[in-house]
């Protein structure tokens, strides 16, 4: 017999393992049994598992901005819907005002009733990324919406599957209901049901941990768990000093960041104050994508093995002042907060803690489409360099985790031919330790679509740290099929023609100490 008053180390370890296997179990689900190219080939979801309450446990290593909001989703269901949730049930939302990042990325909640179907012992949610969920363009990522509803269609607690039964026709109801209705239907349903699938077998393996080792034993360790990441967290805030950053974007918005230290009780405050104000384009950053950001630097510090989750966040006091760009009030347009201002406030805070230079700060979110065609992909660049290491070429850094398409499936599925992929040499800063490089991407249309490009980094380089050189700016621009080029900004919507290309160079990160040093040190 275990007591569950203390966790014993080896448990502990197991348990910690076994909860983050059964999301990694739900994620390979909802990979095999999605339609769309998003989520299964991009891997744009996550999927993880949640105590009574909504707090995160554990999750599979999937997307940070996903993992770190979606408790946020959980938490809003149960105060609206906690004393109606029946066994069978699972709910869909994507509200930015309640937990969700944009309205592309859907989560489906499930609970998991007790052995009586009595009482809600576990939650377990998938976030994807639909490919198009509505709103004025194909993909559902515009460069220029100004407010919410032209993003595409909110799903806020939406019943989708009522005591074991699919409501297809609400749900297709509420996707065309729309002025501006989703594309393709069909496709956003398909990969509905494999959220649920995914959900399910999430539901049946923690079943079967309560079977093994008792209800008891079972959400003991989902407390232990969490108290082992809370310590591991006070563990690496106790190495940290204090610090303060300002960020500039390109669309003279700022981040600014002040973290301060507390070590007599190993915690951190880190005060948003500052920070612009709620801005008339898309990218406000929801309240949930400013928390998940923080709770991604601060987990990046702890050394230890711990599951991303709700313990991380107990030592941190976040403030972010209520109507600015980093908790914006309703009806204000947040796709690119989620994608863009997400990874401004990842490298301010690497800045004020003085750890790492900013890597290319940007998702280069590029959809294309049209009533028939929709597609949507982030594109790597270069990660920025720290005390004691280069940055990496060509990856997808800090808040996104996807991958990119394979060319032989992009081309298969879409109209749209691979021109080149290679890396943009000379991108990363110059430094002690050097930034990463980042790509260059040619696409070219063989049928008319709209193509959008949502990015950063097009005016304000990434930053080098303690003397390190700056990462080269990106660049978007067109190649029409009559050999003239077109620049664009960091965001914008432009129709391609048979044969136009479309070019992103995609940022390098920046450099960490100075050059001259290093220079020095190889002389002796």
């Amino acid at each position: 017999m275990y007591t569950t008053s203390q966790p014993d180390p080896i448990r502990l370890e197991i348990f910690k393992n076994l909860y983050q296997f059964i999301a990694e179990q739900m994620g390979i689900v909802l990979q095999n049994t999605a339609t769309s190219v998003n989520i299964k080939e991009r891997l744009d979801f996550s999927c993880a598992i949640f105590d009574a309450s909504g707090l995160l446990v554990a999750n599979a290593p999937h997307i940070p901005v996903h993992l770190g909001s979606m408790s946020e989703s959980v938490r809003s269901l149960i105060n609206a819907k906690g004393d109606i949730i029946k066994p069978g049930n699972v709910y869909l939302s994507n509200n930015p005002y309640n937990g969700g990042t944009h309205l592309p990325d859907v989560t489906a909640i499930t609970p998991a009733f007790d052995a009586d179907k009595k009482q809600v012992i576990f939650y377990v949610a998938s976030r994807g990324h639909q490919a198009d969920i509505g709103g004025i363009t194909p993909g559902s990522m515009p460069p220029h919406s100004t407010t919410v509803e032209e993003e595409g269609i909110i799903f806020d607690n939406f019943l989708l599957v009522e005591e074991g039964s699919f409501r297809e026709t609400a749900v297709r109801q509420h996707l065309s209901n729309h002025t501006y209705p989703a594309r393709n239907i069909d496709q956003n349903i398909a990969d509905f049901k494999a959220q649920i699938a995914a959900n399910e077998r999430g539901v049946q393996e923690l079943r079967k941990m309560v079977y093994q080792y008792g209800l008891e034993t079972v959400q003991a360790y989902m407390s232990f768990v969490q108290a082992n990441a809370e310590e591991s967290v006070r563990r690496a805030i106790n190495l940290l000093k204090d610090g303060s950053f300002i960020y500039e974007m390109d669309n003279g918005a700022i981040i600014q960041v002040k973290v301060t230290i507390h070590s007599e009780n190993r915690s951190a405050t880190i005060d948003f104050t500052g920070t612009s104000e709620q801005l008339n384009s898309n990218f406000n950053a929801p309240k949930a994508v400013t928390q998940a950001a923080v709770l991604y630097v601060f987990r990046t510090l702890v050394d230890d093995n711990i599951p991303l989750n709700a313990g991380c966040l107990n030592p941190l006091e976040i403030i972010i002042p209520v109507g600015c760009m980093l908790n914006p009030t309703y009806p204000a347009a947040v796709v690119a907060g989620n994608v863009e201002t997400s990874q401004t406030i990842v490298d301010a805070l690497y800045g004020a803690l003085g750890v790492m230079a900013a890597s290319q700060g940007t998702m280069n979110n590029f959809t294309f489409g049209n009533e028939q065609y929709q597609y949507y992909e982030t594109i790597c660049g270069g990660s920025g360099a720290g005390i004691d290491f280069d940055g990496t070429d060509g990856v997808h850094s800090h808040m996104t985790n996807s991958r990119l398409t394979d060319p032989e499936v992009l081309e298969t599925r879409y109209p749209v031919l691979v021109e080149n992929f290679s890396l943009r040499l000379d991108s990363g800063g110059k430094g002690r330790y050097s930034g990463g490089n980042g790509v260059i991407r040619r696409i070219k249309f063989l049928e008319p679509m709209t193509a959008n490009i949502l990015s950063e980094h097009r005016l304000i380089p990434p930053f080098g740290l303690n003397g390190g050189e700056a990462g080269k700016v990106g660049r978007n621009w067109i190649q029409r099929q009559n050999g003239s080029e077109e620049d664009l900004d960091s965001t914008a919507t432009v129709e391609m023609k048979l044969g136009d290309v479309f070019v992103i160079e995609t940022p390098g990160g920046g450099g960490f100490g100075n050059l001259s040093h290093a220079e020095e040190q190889r002389v002796i």
